[in-house]
């Protein structure tokens, strides 16, 4: 006895085995069961969703002997003949292979005759969009006026192609694809059913290689037990349909986010040595990346994304590790590298510099933080503190004499209560030590910040640059200032428009030309006073601490501490106006 494939042994029957079409299926048996059956149907959808089995399913519903029901019986001559395709009142008609006028003529004067046993003479036209103009044009008139005995079904995957004047004059029925948890489940009941032993992962596989259709995943599986028998290893699966395994896809999308570079090209190295083609790699390497920004988004996907249970957990976890912004640059990197692969004679390097680049990506910083940063900048707002590598020691820096704090009578501070376990918030001042050689006393003794705040108010971003610039030397008529070497001010200093717009703006303060050298310093100096952000810095922590301990020592305070058994977790200075109005 000859072989029959999957596909045709476990053709759905009835509605209720149609797998995804549950639209269609519901449309079709309410309009059966109350008499309102339509003599045209089109029904449209991609290759193995169901269209054809349909059509044969409401045949039999409209012609079985056991009555009009929503559901065959598939017992009857009737029902057994239209499943067998021998039914003589249901006729199935290739419509690639009978395009010509003639052949509809053909079929035009076969309408008009009596069914010869059945209750209706049901017309079912596949690939209908293949018929030509005229033929189309020949089936009009028959088509919107057909005899009552008579019912046309057409099938089509390009329903675009239809005229629109065949298309006012049926029925429409659009099939989805099916969702990948859907045929993985059929899968799995049919080979319980064939005494198959594969893996959900195994069966995952090759509904996936179906892309949707119940037909291609079908004879995929007949092919994985024509090579595996009844015992179905993944690996076997994996090697037979020449697909990546999806182990090493997650372990590419986990590299990439992790910034493993090392990682991605000894994954780039094994895909290589199984002998996977690398553009297939790079697709669904796409789509992984696709399924992680999804999750990102939208959180539960639910129907948008083709992934199991187990699938979907893992790539949640993934895409908490980085941004939707840095998912859609890295999946820009990949669809890029995707379509240099399909002409480049190395799709290895290709595949391997576009991961590279992935794992190295350093986080997009969003244009509103940037223009923020640029706002403070030329509002004279101090800069982001310095990077470990750039801050001065601890040692390198001493504080100046600052004027002596109001005591505690003045009462400039106030003390906030906190539970025990609240830590202090405020920082230590540095302890002051041996201090540094000032600069030439000149107006208000302090030439250097004087000319600093004459600049600020003329060019707030020269001035903001020039209070993290060095006074290494300032004499009449001569001013040496240092900048670490390769900092921004460094670079902005040695630009002649800068450096001539400096000069001119101390000629104007000072009142006499003034000589003006930048030299690049590889470290801290330790013989120039401190940078007027830095004087700053360190006047606002020994301010802060001075005010604690007046607050600390202040009776009242200490009172309210004993009292609560709290202590005290942040010091903040009364406003002169505030004091008055309390």
């Amino acid at each position: 006895m000859s072989y029959l494939v999957l596909a045709r042994k476990w053709r759905p029957q009835t509605f209720t085995d149609l797998v995804g079409q549950e639209h269609v299926s519901r449309t079709l048996k309410n309009a059966i069961d109350g008499g309102r059956v339509a003599h045209a149907f089109l029904f449209t959808g991609a290759r193995g969703v169901g269209k054809t089995s349909s059509a044969r399913i409401l045949a039999k519903a409209l012609n079985c002997e056991c009555g009009l029901s929503v559901e065959p019986c598939n017992s009857c001559s009737a029902c057994l003949e239209i499943t067998e395709g021998n039914s003589v009142d249901v006729f199935e008609i290739d419509g690639a292979s009978n395009t010509g006028v003639d052949d509809i003529r053909e079929l035009r004067d076969n309408i008009k005759y009596l069914p010869s046993r059945s209750r209706y003479k049901i017309f079912i036209i596949d690939e209908v969009h293949m018929l030509t103009t005229n033929a189309f044009n020949a089936l009009l008139k028959t088509l919107e006026e057909p005899p009552a005995h008579v019912k046309f079904i057409f099938a089509t995957t390009e329903p675009h192609k239809v005229p629109i004047t065949i298309l006012s004059r049926c029925q429409r029925f659009d099939f989805k694809r099916i969702p990948l948890p859907r045929i993985v489940a059929r899968l799995r009941y049919i080979v319980d059913q064939e005494g198959v032993t594969v893996s959900d992962e195994a069966l995952s596989v090759v509904a996936r290689k179906g892309d949707g259709s119940m037909r291609d995943s079908l004879s995929t599986l007949d092919q994985v037990l024509a090579f595996c028998g009844n015992q179905v290893s993944d690996a076997d699966v994996a090697a037979l349909l020449g697909v990546v395994d999806r182990r090493l896809i997650l372990d590419a999308s986990q590299a990439v986010l992790a910034a493993d570079v090392r990682g991605v090209l000894e994954l780039v190295a094994k895909v290589d040595s199984f002998g996977y083609s690398m553009r297939q790699f790079c697709q669904e390497l796409i789509d992984q990346f696709r399924s992680i920004a999804i999750l990102k988004a939208v959180g539960e996907a639910g129907d948008l994304l083709d992934l199991s249970e187990a699938e979907a957990e893992e790539l949640k976890a993934q895409a908490c590790a980085c941004s939707l912004n840095d998912l859609q640059r890295r999946l820009t990197l990949l669809l890029k590298a995707e379509g240099e692969m399909a002409h480049s004679g190395f799709p290895r390097l290709v595949l391997e510099m576009a991961l590279m680049k992935m794992a190295a990506l350093a986080p997009a910083v969003p244009v509103q933080e940037l223009l923020d940063r640029l706002a403070a900048l030329e509002g004279g707002a101090p800069v982001a503190p310095r990077t470990p590598q750039q801050a001065p020691p601890a040692a390198s820096r001493t504080a100046e004499p600052r004027p002596a704090p109001r005591g505690p009578a003045a009462g400039p501070a106030v003390a906030r209560e906190a539970a025990p376990a609240q830590a202090s918030a405020a920082a230590p001042a540095r302890a002051p030590q041996s201090a540094p050689p000032a600069a030439p006393a000149a107006e208000g003794g302090d030439p250097w910040g004087s000319l600093v705040r004459f600049i600020k108010a003329k060019k707030p971003m020269l001035g903001s640059q020039l209070e993290q610039v060095y006074p290494v030397k300032v004499s009449p008529g001569n001013l040496e200032i240092g900048c670490l070497a390769g900092s921004f001010q460094f670079k902005r200093l040695q630009d002649p428009d800068q450096l001539n717009e400096l000069k001119a703006l101390a000629k104007a303060h000072f009142g006499a030309p003034v000589a003006i050298k930048v030299v690049a310093l590889s470290d801290v100096p330790t013989d120039a006073p401190p940078t007027i952000e830095e004087k700053k810095s360190l006047e606002d922590a020994e301010r802060k601490a001075t005010l604690r301990r007046h607050a600390e020592a202040h009776p009242l305070v200490a009172a309210a501490v004993e009292i609560f058994d709290g202590e005290i977790a942040d010091v903040q200075e009364v406003k002169e106006k505030e004091q008055a109005q309390s």
